[in-house]
Order: C-alpha cells, then sequence, then structure tokens
C-alpha cells in the first residue's frame, strides 16, 4: 500500500499500521455499510477521508421484502412445509381473506435507500403506498406513482395499511414496534422486518401473534442469531422466518465497487460531497 492514493475493501480491516505504511493515502472505500473493519480514528487523524455504502445491498434488500410479502400474505412456505411433510395443506391462518397486493395498502417505515427502492417495487404491483419518515419528503423519485403514494404519520401508516413492512436506521436503543405500535395496527396486518432486530419489541410481536393482534410477520433479522431450538417463534404458524438472507446476492457485492468510484468520480468532478462520508 506503500504507493496507494486509494484503499477499497469490503471485510478487510484498515488498521492505523496500514493506514501509516501509506503515507499518499487519500481515501479509504468500504464496499459495505458498516465501517467496523476501519480504523477512522487513525484515518481522520491523517486526514484521509472514508467512505462507506450502506446501498451496496438494497435493491437486494428490497426484492427480498416484496418476496417476504408474497410468502407471508400467500402461505408460500407454509404449503411447502406442509407438502415436504406428506400433507395436502387447504387451510391456513389467513384463509377466509386472502388479498392480492393490487388492493393493499402497504406501510413502508423509513424512506432511505432500501425503503424507496421498496416503494418503486410496489408501485410497479399496483398497490396503494403510505410512507412515514422523520426525513424530508422527497417526490422526486419518477418511478413511484405518486398518485397511489402519501407519507403520513407514523400512527396513521399503522392504523391504515394491510402490511408494516420497517427499513430505518437509528439509535440501537430505540424501540419503533412494542405493544403500543402492535395494537395500532389491524387485526388482520402483517408486519415485515429485516431491517434490525433492536428496533422491534420481540416479545410484544410474539404476544401480538399469539393473540391475533395482527394477522401474521415475516422476520429476517433476530436479536441473537443463529435461533435456538426452543426460540417460541418457531412455534407459530403465523409466522415466514427466514436467517439473515435479504442483502444476501451476487450483485450486492458486484456492484458495489462502481457504486463507490462513481460516488467519488462525481465528488471529484463536481464538488458535490457523497452522502456517506465517515465523520
Amino acid at each position: 500500500v506503500k504507493e496507494a492514493e486509494i484503499i477499497m475493501v469490503h471485510l478487510c480491516p484498515v488498521t492505523k499500521s496500514v493506514i501509516e505504511a501509506a503515507p499518499k493515502l487519500k481515501y479509504i472505500l468500504c464496499n459495505r455499510g458498516g465501517v467496523e473493519n476501519i480504523d477512522v480514528k487513525s484515518a481522520r487523524e491523517r486526514g484521509v477521508t472514508a467512505l462507506n455504502n450502506p446501498a451496496h445491498n438494497a435493491n437486494a434488500c428490497a426484492e427480498f421484502v416484496i418476496g417476504q410479502i408474497l410468502c407471508e400474505t400467500r402461505n408460500i412456505a407454509r404449503s411447502c412445509m406442509a407438502l415436504k411433510s406428506g400433507r395436502w395443506r387447504e387451510k391456513f391462518p389467513n384463509s377466509e381473506e386472502i388479498v392480492e397486493l393490487k388492493d393493499m395498502t402497504i406501510g413502508v417505515v423509513g424512506f432511505g435507500n432500501i425503503g424507496e427502492l421498496v416503494c418503486e417495487k410496489l408501485s410497479c404491483l399496483g398497490c396503494k403506498v403510505l410512507i412515514s419518515t422523520p426525513s424530508r419528503h422527497n417526490r422526486e423519485n419518477p418511478r413511484i406513482n405518486w398518485e397511489k403514494t402519501d407519507f403520513v404519520p407514523f400512527d396513521t401508516l399503522l392504523e391504515r395499511s394491510d402490511v408494516v413492512t420497517c427499513h430505518v436506521r437509528g439509535s440501537v436503543d430505540n424501540v419503533l414496534f412494542g405493544k403500543r405500535e402492535f395494537d395500532l395496527m389491524k387485526p388482520s396486518a402483517y408486519f415485515i422486518n429485516t431491517s434490525r432486530s433492536c428496533y422491534v419489541d420481540m416479545n410484544a410481536l410474539y404476544e401480538a401473534l399469539c393473540g391475533d393482534e395482527i394477522r401474521g410477520a415475516a422476520i429476517d433479522v433476530f436479536d441473537a442469531e443463529p435461533l435456538g431450538p426452543s426460540y417460541p417463534f418457531l412455534e407459530l404458524d403465523n409466522v415466514t422466518l427466514t436467517n439473515h438472507r435479504a442483502g444476501d446476492t451476487i450483485n450486492a457485492y458486484a456492484d458495489s465497487p462502481e457504486m463507490m468510484f462513481t460516488a467519488l468520480a462525481s465528488w471529484l468532478s463536481n464538488g458535490k460531497e457523497p452522502k456517506f462520508i465517515v465523520r
């Protein structure tokens, strides 16, 4: 790295000793959202700029969310499991009220990289979409059908949505979905989480599912991974569980370097600072 002006990594550590060994270093490009593998303090002290890429797997996660919604509302995983166990199953928790997505209202909590892509894909399916976000209301994306999409307060979203999907980034101590929030949701509603488990009171979600306070859920992230054999959600029939698979595509890894270099080149050519500079 002695002659390097730019170091690009994914999981490879960029330690203080690596930074000190690269006297010409100007930029560290990290092809992932987290920067735990980067000694940001040492980089800052050397005047080296570190950029990360939270959007690297955004499309993968957005596609996965659409799959989760369909899987849970249309009983895809339950039907598969029944067939593999020798049963031709006709009755499911939602058998009397299976609704097509085109007639559903989907609530998207958070309008960042993933949330916005989820809204794009839902627009193609004809859904009514409600968005709750603490950030500026941005209606600039032409791929979203704004005639069927609106920004609403969080509680309004919970009360009106047939499906609520979480796409927030915030404090790990900030529980956004607890007993109060599940009580506000329709008894026929579904809850989707591919964000972080720390935003959800999992005990409250379990009680809501057991008590038919909401219809079902699809969960990809958990407080402790992997799950133990006695994990209580494994006993529930109205939940689809996946083992942290949302961002797991070849594209999420292959596309990130181009995204990073494009962002850096744009910054150097027009002076517009990239969104994800590590401060």
